[in-house]
């Protein structure tokens, strides 16, 4: 039984939490790892210490995710492993949103998604090999009081990975969602003492990524809730 190989991942939307474990996890596996955000200047410890490079890219813009992809190639090569970890929120009273602030919310989460998963798509259709991976909440399935723009984005986002899905996994390639149902531990937000584990471990998460991406594809999944032991469905 033939499990996947990929071996130039690209990963938009790049932080300390998550991004930061799945690029860690990505290069010990011997995958060549690029890195986009839209300020790279806080990623320079993360590609001294795997190897990572770094692009500017605005997820929501076309022109920039296209340039994004060329320079990948040119620099590193096309990438068959891509992972979509971007999102953007606003909060308030339904009545008080801010109309732009509310487009930037959807745009970032989902539109961009779409951005960089039709880039990723053209390259990865020859093949008939490649997998891209979206960052879901529980905003995916649920949504929250005053939370309005992060569902809406969260919402669009599950539902291009679900259409993707159904066209392209008969095409060789392998989406998946996932449904992160809790916070994420990081320096900034820690646990309580008493309750151990309470929080998403990021490496456990990037773990839970990899296994979806060692499913062989009679087997593949499209979507993965994960969730810590205290949250409640």
């Amino acid at each position: 039984m033939e499990t996947p190989k990929y071996k130039t991942a690209l990963i938009v939307g790049t932080g300390p939490g998550l991004s930061a474990s799945l690029t860690r996890l990505f290069a010990r596996e011997g995958i060549r790892v690029a890195l986009a955000a839209r300020s790279i200047e806080k990623l320079g410890a993360l590609c001294t210490e795997t190897g990572a490079r770094a692009f500017a890219c605005n997820a929501t813009d076309a022109d920039e995710v296209e340039r994004l992809f060329g320079l990948v190639e040119r620099e590193i090569a096309t990438p068959d492993l891509v992972v979509y970890n971007a999102s953007a929120r606003a909060r308030g009273a339904f009545t008080e949103l801010v109309p732009a602030e509310v487009a930037n919310a959807i745009a970032v989460s989902a539109f961009g998604g779409f951005l960089v998963a039709q880039q990723a798509v053209k390259r990865m259709l020859p093949h008939k090999h490649g997998a891209i991976l979206f960052t879901g909440a529980s905003a995916s399935v649920k949504g929250y009081p005053q939370s309005a723009p992060f569902a809406m984005g969260k919402f669009a986002l599950r539902g291009l990975a679900q259409s993707m899905a159904r066209e392209l996994s008969p095409q060789g390639i392998h989406i998946a969602h996932f449904v992160i149902d809790g916070g994420i531990r990081s320096a900034a937000r820690t646990e309580d003492a008493g309750r151990p584990d309470s929080l998403l471990d990021p490496d456990a998460i990037a773990l839970s990524y990899w296994n979806v991406l060692q499913q062989p594809r009679s087997a593949w999944t499209w979507e993965l809730e994960l969730r810590p032991w205290v949250e409640k469905f």
